[in-house]
């Protein structure tokens, strides 16, 4: 067993505020490393020690591993912690890392490979009886072979690449006349994103929820399950809101599946933090999707469920110590939330904006935690993800999750850029979601640009009444009495901050 003394961050923004934090707790010294474009990033200022290891690209920084590695060397790294995307499930880079004499605080290489193939994680758990959607089993390259195929699985059918995830290289085909073309789109794209063409078909389940079971395994052969997060409020295939635990599973339903959980992460001699992820229909079947070989972003509300802090059991299980509790020990106390705070415009689409923070102030009070890497006046960089934070919410129960989460939008005041705060606030207030009645397709079936007029125009006519008087009061005959006593009072009551 191998205590860890000093850990590289091999990330940027809240996650590495994260890792940072809980190694501080453990009294483990930090590293940071930053791009040209995050020279005055908050992670910098709170790490021990900080390199600059490039330009703003990521491939000119984040992802450059062979720099991190040198960084290491230099100043005598014992332990890497990946975070969430660039490297984290890069098993190249574990490898590295192991062959420099680094730990690395994350599952071996050859499960990040494995589970890094759709399609070998479907032949590594095919002896566990996990669910799966049907279709096939390996990768299709045979445009009449693939035809046949889907014919007999049935349309709609949806063509997946094997490598990669976010949505990209996935075609939704819905007749037989469209699949060629569909196809040769999918493989294309999955060539340009993972430089893997690699393709499979899948029957197309048409309203899932969308359900990701948390595990943790040590080096002593010891597996548990965290529960599950609800994902299903999602554009363009990523998140936007997670909760835990669902509104829909059973007590049945959920051991159910985190079994199955437990034999995947089984399957591949897993170690580590990961994630399941599995599809629910309507009539609650539920079919194995992939595995995350990583932290995921979602991972608070799961802490907040359970009590536990997910980073420092990473590091713990990375210094080699078996788990402090078994299955019977995790206990569901409570609901959380997470709204991802994009900087993002919810009336064009979700695209991403940038620009300088102009305000921004973090709501407050109890059961309230945001994770964010940013504070006024900081700018939003152009060549990374535009989330701005993470803004989680907990309560005793659904309900007092969602009124909470519904206070701490209001409080949080960001201005500068188009943000998803308005949107976040429309979802907890709309009937599907209070109901717990909703799936993947929550955008499409009740959110359009429309959905927020009202939300608009409220603030448009305040701020207008604001000025009216403001002006009347300014041009209005003097009576008795001091200017100041007449003049209006700028400091009113109208809000300061735009709503998104």
């Amino acid at each position: 067993m191998k205590k860890i003394s000093k850990i590289l961050v091999a990330n940027r923004g809240e996650i590495a505020l994260r890792v940072m934090r809980s190694a501080k707790e453990m009294g483990i010294k930090t590293v940071a490393i930053y791009s040209e474009a995050d020279r005055l990033a908050l992670h910098i200022r709170y790490a021990d020690e900080a390199v600059c290891v490039g330009g703003p690209k990521s491939a000119d920084s984040y992802l450059n591993i062979n720099k991190i590695l040198e960084v290491c060397k230099q100043l005598n790294v014992d332990a890497i912690h990946p975070g969430y995307g660039f490297l984290s499930e890069n098993a190249n880079f574990a490898q590295a890392a192991a062959a420099a004499n680094i730990i690395f605080i994350g599952p071996e290489p050859a499960s990040i490979r494995l589970m890094g193939s759709k399609l070998a994680a479907k032949a590594a758990v095919a002896n566990y009886n996990i669910p799966m959607v049907p279709g096939t089993d390996t990768a299709i390259t045979n445009i009449d072979e693939a035809k046949k195929i889907a014919a007999q699985v049935g349309f709609p059918i949806l063509i997946k690449a094997s490598a990669g995830g976010g949505g990209k290289g996935m075609r939704i085909v819905s007749e037989a006349a469209s699949f060629e073309e569909q196809m040769q789109l999918a493989v294309s794209e999955a060539i340009s994103a993972f430089g893997d063409g690699a393709v499979f078909i899948e029957k197309y389940i048409g309203s899932p929820r969308h359900i990701e079971i948390q595990v943790l395994g040590d080096t002593h052969g010891n597996i548990v399950h965290l529960f599950e997060r609800e994902c299903s409020i999602q554009r363009r295939h990523q998140k936007v809101i997670e909760e835990a635990p669902s509104s829909v599973l059973t007590p049945a339903l959920r051991a159910q599946m985190g079994q199955c959980a437990v034999d995947v992460a089984r399957a591949c001699n897993y170690v580590g933090a990961g994630t399941v992820e599995f599809l629910l229909d309507e009539n609650l079947n539920f079919y194995f999707l992939e595995m995350n070989t990583r932290l995921q972003v979602e991972h608070p509300v799961t802490e907040q469920i359970t009590g536990l802090d997910l980073v420092k059991e990473q590091i713990k299980i990375a210094q080699g110590e078996p788990l402090a509790f078994g299955q019977e020990d995790v206990k569901i106390s409570g609901h959380a939330l997470e709204l991802r705070v994009y900087a993002e415009d919810p009336l064009n689409n979700f695209l991403p904006d940038i620009g300088r923070l102009t305000t921004y102030k973090r709501p407050q009070g109890l059961g309230v935690r945001v994770d964010d890497g940013f504070e006024e006046g900081m700018e939003v960089p152009i060549y990374y993800d535009p989330m701005i934070a993470k803004l989680i919410t907990y309560g005793h129960n659904r309900q007092e999750a969602i009124d909470r989460m519904i206070r701490a939008i209001d409080e949080y005041q960001i201005t500068g850029v188009q943000t998803t705060l308005a949107f976040g606030k429309f979802v907890m207030e709309h009937e599907a979601f209070r109901s717990g009645n909703f799936d993947t397709k929550f955008i499409q079936n009740y959110f359009g640009p429309e959905s927020l007029a009202p939300a608009i125009n409220t603030d448009e006519e305040q701020l207008a009444a604001v000025l009216a008087a403001f002006f009347y009061e300014q041009n209005k005959p003097q009576a008795a009495g001091t200017a100041s006593e007449n003049n209006y009072n700028t400091g009113s009551n109208w809000k300061k901050n735009r709503l998104f």
